[in-house]
């Protein structure tokens, strides 16, 4: 029984373009670095094409494969930064808080 790739999430126009920017500067860290794409996909484990997919920023890519690209090109500290500084979220907490505390 085969199983069928998982649907591609609909993704926006902002949002591509987010994902295309960062597949770019994953590409051009690539190339600063000289390593050729078989020699990166090979070190992260995955297909060149599936590479080719990653800087293309695509966005049925898992995470984890992005994750394993940038440990290969040695930036996957990177990612700890996504979301690592939530000031709306905290924004709200404390407003959540200080409601809580004038009641």
């Amino acid at each position: 029984m085969a199983i069928m790739p998982a649907k591609s999430p609909v993704i926006f126009s902002n949002e591509s373009r987010i994902l295309t920017a960062m597949g770019e500067r994953i590409r051009l860290a690539r190339k600063r670095r000289k390593l050729s794409t078989a020699t990166i996909a090979e070190r992260a484990g995955i297909a060149r094409g599936t590479l080719y997919r990653v800087e293309a920023g695509d966005a049925a890519v898992t995470m984890g494969t992005y994750l394993r690209v940038l440990a290969a090109l040695n930036m996957a500290s990177d990612l700890e930064k996504i979301a690592a500084d939530d000031e709306v979220g905290r924004r709200l907490q404390d407003i959540e808080l200080r409601s809580r505390s004038s009641t």
